[in-house]
């Protein structure tokens, strides 16, 4: 009876003692920062708050490595050039691998790139040949000297001519029609919040609009690794490549008039799709491009740049060059997709290559923790069976 309780208290003790953990593998330790090559500028540029902490998670999409706020490149890969942006990233858009970055998650304000979050949440919402008027309220809060398409009060125009002067021209009016139309009985606010909630579709966690032109507001952050995300998948659209390779487009209303392409290096850089650039006191200049070499397609993505020495464009020139001169298999980490939930992406990220790795911590898979217990609580069970036969047989003898 004594061994019989006692194989009855080992396997109850087995049943209550966890056997396993169940959850996402350990991570080990980030290391530590690494400052990214910086030049200077010739002016210091206005002092700007603080913005809100990375969670550590959300810094960790897309690879361990890329939880930095500094430099994050591939091993044994030439040096990133040297730039007065605070943070930016380089990544193929086919293979979504990225390439390497400065602080890619880091909260930084977007200026008029996050027109290309308004394109990538309401393209596949509207119509291109529906035609809407504007309003009065379209246009009351935005200032005459800020970058307009030229929409009237009254004025007619099909939503095609409204995201061409989105893109071509970085039309604030445009982008606030766009978003009264699209954002339904809600109206502007509602293509707002159409915004945040594609952002959250892409896992872009940094990012946040509080205005649908990338005009500063309230709260309002991207970071470098949500704009390549949000350029992923505006780029992914016929449409929109078409609309940003536009060198010029005539806009049909009660007063015709002609708008050209800002991006002046359609036609000076070699392989270039488009791009989008931004400016305001804040944010400084920000810019993201796509362009295309021996079939790699790269997206550069930065924020936070300087007008001098080299501007955003200029810089961004010199990070696209140092992606292209780089072998095709180098990695840093990679795009997540939209269908991914945070873990799979942490567990994914921590199987890659490079910095990637994850603890020495494992868990069990559940099917194979039970099999161990039923196995050692069977071997205790028989134990306890052998020594009562062996005593019995003391006992007769």
């Amino acid at each position: 009876m004594t061994d019989f309780r006692v194989a009855t208290a080992t396997f109850s003790a087995l049943l209550l003692v966890p056997a396993v953990t169940v959850g996402p593998p350990a991570r080990a330790a980030a290391a530590p920062s690494v400052a990214c090559p910086a030049v200077p500028p010739p002016v210091p540029p206005p002092t700007a708050p603080a913005p809100p902490p990375v969670d550590p998670a959300d810094g960790a999409v897309g690879g361990e490595a890329l939880a930095t706020a500094g430099l994050v490149i591939p091993a044994g890969a030439p040096n990133a050039p040297a730039v007065t942006a605070t943070s930016w990233l380089v990544a193929d858009l086919n293979s979504g691998v990225v390439l390497g970055g400065c602080g890619p998650h880091e909260r930084r304000t977007p200026a008029s790139v996050q027109k290309l979050l308004l394109a990538a949440a309401l393209m596949p919402r509207l119509d291109p040949n529906q035609v809407v008027e504007a309003t009065r309220a379209d246009l009351e809060d935005l200032d005459s000297a800020s970058s307009l398409m030229g929409v009237v009060p009254g004025g007619r125009y099909s939503v095609e001519s409204l995201w061409l002067g989105l893109l071509l021209r970085s039309g604030n009016d445009a982008a606030n029609v766009l978003a009264r139309v699209g954002g339904g009985t809600a109206g502007r606010q509602g293509g707002v919040q159409a915004m945040n909630d594609e952002a959250r579709r892409l896992h872009a966690n940094q990012t946040h609009a509080a205005t649908p032109s990338g005009l500063d507001g309230p709260g309002q952050y991207t970071s470098a690794y949500d704009l390549a995300l949000i350029a992923r998948a505006t780029f992914a659209r016929e449409d929109f490549r078409r609309y940003v390779a536009t060198r010029a487009a005539q806009v049909s209303t009660q007063l015709p008039f002609e708008i050209r392409n800002e991006n002046t290096l359609l036609d000076s850089y070699p392989g270039m799709l488009g791009g989008k650039t931004g400016f305001t006191d804040l944010a400084r200049q920000t810019y993201v491009g796509v362009a295309e070499r021996d079939g790699r397609r790269l997206v550069v993505a930065l924020l936070g740049a300087e007008t001098a020495p080299l501007g955003s464009l200029g810089e961004a020139l010199a990070l696209l060059n140092w992606g292209f001169a780089l072998p095709a298999d180098a990695s840093v980490g990679r795009l997540v997709a939209p269908g991914e939930d945070k873990h799979d992406s942490l567990a994914v990220a921590a199987e890659g290559r490079g910095h990637d790795r994850i603890g020495t911590s494992r868990s069990f898979p559940v099917p194979v923790a039970l099999s161990l217990a039923a196995a050692l609580v069977l071997a205790v069970l028989l134990l306890v069976a052998w020594r009562a036969g062996v005593r019995r047989s003391a006992r007769r003898r």
